[in-house]
């Protein structure tokens, strides 16, 4: 970075831009960025150097080079933010990192205590960010992801340990306050005794709210620590001053109030608050703690001498061989290297019968070993396994902000100044209008209005019911990556599904077989034969006959396009298409060629089994319906949405699929393009569109969807691309999604509506709007308390999704 006549030239790092031709498509994008002032395309660096006027425009930028196609070298991370009280302090720390040089985007969410940001390494790290964090009153917490969980852990430990000692003992000393301000205060020394209790109650439990208030008034801006150091603060001295000075008041023919129980039990209060807030936010986070939880810390690896050695899983290398004992965690994904076991897999299926590991067969991370033991060679380790992938866009989306949370940030931005003014009023009506008592009512009552006006119920409304919603999906084997998706899904009109691996299994199997004799001979040649082909669908065939023995066959030969041939005892067998038998002047008989014209009639594939002279069977062989799909699309249908199915596959395969599961539209032979082409078209007719799907095929489609779902047993590329991953790959997961989404948004809008209306309703109260109609004026004290309570209710009803079916 450099800088030319009070402007900034920003280098951004590129991708992929190798070519003069790529270099001037992206000069002409930056061209159309507002607010840049200067742009050229360095091939030789790989990098475009642009000047702008403000660090704000770097962001249009990178977006602009991107929308091209084009790619620029950025670093996204999640930091914990440290010290953060209410909404208005996750502003804060937003605005200060946003304008922080070479950050393209940032996002603080007050209910995780996470700051996802997105900048350009060569102008900023994780430091820099830290010190502009620090320099506001908070801080970050820079360390590396595999001890940062446990770091934080400590940190929020510590944190409600030392919360709850405040709370207790500003209880404790606020309690003599409060009786003798309320019952005795015509005993001798009333008045220093209060003072006495209240003193270490407000500065010295309540000395962060004016540190914070401090930090926060340097920078010129505000927050809910502002709001309680002025309330508390000008009540207590106010409350010194009528002490000392009583005579001031006597002589004006007023009665000298002190307000040292409103004081200290305003700093009691929300001490409470802070304290229960706490408590709940905690049990938000527990699908993460869950998910955590299932990778051991510690694994056995074979060294190559042979020797066992126990090391941490953070070592573990991609090509370590690691032993799995009975019982065990498996701590990385890897493939089977010797050895055989059952392994339970439902944390990624969802199904309970455990699945039969071999020998070349993948294992996942988190997933339990049963009674036998195994070594495997580990593959993907760290972040790269399915287990830290799951942890992660958990942890994404539960950071993630929802589109109406958007609108309450700006409204918690404004909050505090918009409060303090209306207390400013609040004084100045009181003393105009107020008569002989306006300047001390007026100050109770502007004291009122800071206290009962705090932002954090606003602040907490969104983001605590996406953490709960997006917990409680990842429990039930929904991931679900965004806020957005989450709360897209209840207005899903259209559901787009491909049909293999999404509405069927994605693998051949042998649906149906009819012998001509049942001869065991004959089972055990057809095996042998099986096993030897290289055909895809000799393995369905192979798994369908597990169990039968096999025998040693001469002469085998794979015959191309038709199927394979082999001897056994002086007899020639064949398996393969009908071709194949007429070509060799094999008869079938009628009771098996009417078998396989009715499999033949449901798009099934037909394979033959015989020997020199006749059929000795015929076999169906289809990708099979997954037994939940039929009920799945019939829910979905009853829920008013409207269902498509797209396949590649021929016309009569998708028109059977399509009646068996009761789908009213399909279409057939589809490529991939043409999928999200179609999903574009009901797109323009209004409808809001998911796609379900597994493929890489999908993934153009996933991505042109409103809501885009990927079934967890597909590939890696549709799952990166979805918003939503299904992971057992269960069609009747879709519903409970949409619902989930509807409770989801429902609790939003309680949570915004309690928000609101306690705001709407307590602070005109608080001000004395009802003193000319009733002489009522409420309490600080009770206005802390009403505080207190608002954001604990709002976290209490965000939690309530957790217990909903």
């Amino acid at each position: 970075m450099a800088t030319n006549s009070n402007k900034e030239i920003i280098y951004l790092p590129l991708e992929d831009v190798e070519s003069e031709h790529c270099a001037l498509i992206v000069e002409k994008g930056l061209a159309q960025v507002k607010g840049i002032e200067t742009h050229k395309v360095e091939l030789n660096n790989g990098r475009a150097a642009i000047t702008v006027a403000n660090n704000g425009v770097v962001g249009e930028a990178v977006k602009a080079i991107k929308e091209l196609g084009y790619g620029v070298s950025t670093v996204k991370h999640t930091f914990p933010v440290l010290g953060m009280t209410c909404a208005s302090c996750a502003s804060s720390a937003e605005s200060i990192v946003t304008f922080e040089e070479g950050v393209i985007n940032a996002s603080v969410n007050f209910a995780t205590g996470n700051l996802t940001v997105e900048y350009l390494p060569n102008m900023t790290d994780a430091s820099k960010l830290q010190k502009a964090v620090q320099s506001i009153g908070y801080d970050l917490l820079i360390e590396s992801e595999t001890t940062q969980q446990e770091t934080l852990e400590a940190i929020h430990a510590q944190k409600f340990k030392k919360l709850k000692s405040k709370t207790i003992w500003a209880i404790i000393l606020s309690l003599p306050v409060v009786t003798i301000g309320m019952f005795f205060m015509d005993i001798p020394y009333a008045n220093p005794i209060m003072w006495l209790f209240s003193t270490p109650v407000v500065l010295w439990l309540g000395k962060d709210f004016f540190i914070n208030a401090w930090k926060q008034a340097k920078h010129r801006s505000a927050n809910m620590d502002t709001l309680v150091a002025l309330s508390t603060g000008i009540a207590y001295l106010f409350s010194i001053f009528n002490m000392l000075f009583e005579d001031f008041w006597h002589q004006r023919g007023l009665h000298a109030h002190v307000y040292f129980e409103a004081a200290a039990v305003i700093v009691a209060f929300i001490l409470l608050g802070k304290l229960l807030e706490e408590k709940a936010k905690g049990n938000t986070s527990t699908a993460i703690k869950k998910l955590m939880g299932l990778q051991p810390k510690t694994v056995i690896i074979i060294q190559p001498d042979g020797t066992e050695k126990q090391i941490a899983i953070e070592d573990v290398n991609a090509g370590d061989v690691i032993l799995v004992k009975p019982g065990e965690k498996i701590a990385v994904d890897g493939m089977v290297t010797s050895g055989s076991s059952y392994v339970d897999e439902s944390m990624l299926s969802g199904e309970p019968v455990p699945v039969l590991k071999k020998e070349n067969e993948k294992v996942f991370a988190g997933t339990i070993n049963q009674k036998g033991s195994f070594r495997f060679e580990a593959v993907k380790v760290g972040k790269e396994t399915m287990l830290a992938q799951i942890i992660k866009m958990v942890q994404d989306a539960q950071g993630s902000k929802a589109p109406v949370q958007k609108l309450v940030d700006k409204i918690a931005g404004i909050f505090v100044p918009v409060v303090m003014g209306i207390a400013i009023l609040t004084f100045v009506l009181w003393l105009i209008l107020g008569g002989d008592n306006g300047w001390v009512q007026g100050l109770l009552a502007a004291v009122t209005v800071l206290v009962i006006a705090c932002p954090c119920a606003l602040g907490l409304a969104t983001p605590t019911a996406i953490m709960v919603g997006v917990g409680k999906g990842a429990e039930k084997g929904i991931l679900i990556k965004d806020a957005e998706s989450l709360e897209l899904a209840k207005k899903v009109t259209a559901i787009v599904l491909d049909k293999t691996g999404t509405i069927t299994e994605g693998r051949p199997q042998v649906t149906g077989i009819q012998w001509l004799h049942n001869d065991d001979t004959a089972k055990t040649i057809l095996l042998s034969i099986e096993k030897q082909s290289e055909h895809p669908l000799a393995e369905a065939m192979v798994k369908h006959l597990e169990g039968v023995s096999t025998l040693s066959l001469s002469q085998f030969d794979s015959i191309t396009g038709k199927g394979a041939k082999a001897n056994y005892e002086n007899e020639t067998y064949f398996v393969g298409n009908k071709k194949l038998l007429a070509e060799n002047n094999i008869t079938i008989t009628e009771q098996l060629q009417k078998q396989a014209d009715e499999w033949g009639s449901e798009s099934k594939t037909v394979i033959w089994f015989s020997d020199s002279k006749q059929a000795l069977s015929v076999i169906a062989i289809s990708d099979k319906i997954k037994e939940t799909s039929v009920e799945a699309i019939k829910e979905i249908q009853e829920m008013g949405i409207d269902l498509y199915m797209l396949t590649g596959d021929n016309e009569a395969t998708a028109k059977a699929i399509a009646q068996q599961t009761g789908i009213g539209h399909y279409k057939a032979e589809v490529m991939p393009q043409h999928k999200a082409d179609f999903i574009k078209e009901l797109q323009k007719q209004g409808k809001v569109v998911a796609m379900v799907g597994d493929g890489i095929n999908d993934s153009t489609a996933l991505a042109t969807a409103d809501v885009s779902i990927a079934m967890g047993k597909g590939s890696d590329i549709a799952m990166d691309v979805a918003k939503m991953t299904i992971i057992s790959s269960d069609l009747t997961k879709i519903p409970q999604a949409i619902r989930l989404s509807k409770q989801t948004v429902a609790t939003i809008k309680q949570n915004l509506f309690w928000a609101f209306i306690y705001n709407l309703i307590g602070i005109p109260i608080a001000a004395g709007i009802l003193y000319p109609v009733n002489g009522f004026l409420l309490n600080p004290m009770i206005a802390g308390a009403a505080m207190a309570l608002s954001s604990v209710s709002v976290v209490t009803n965000s939690l309530r999704l957790k217990w909903k079916k």
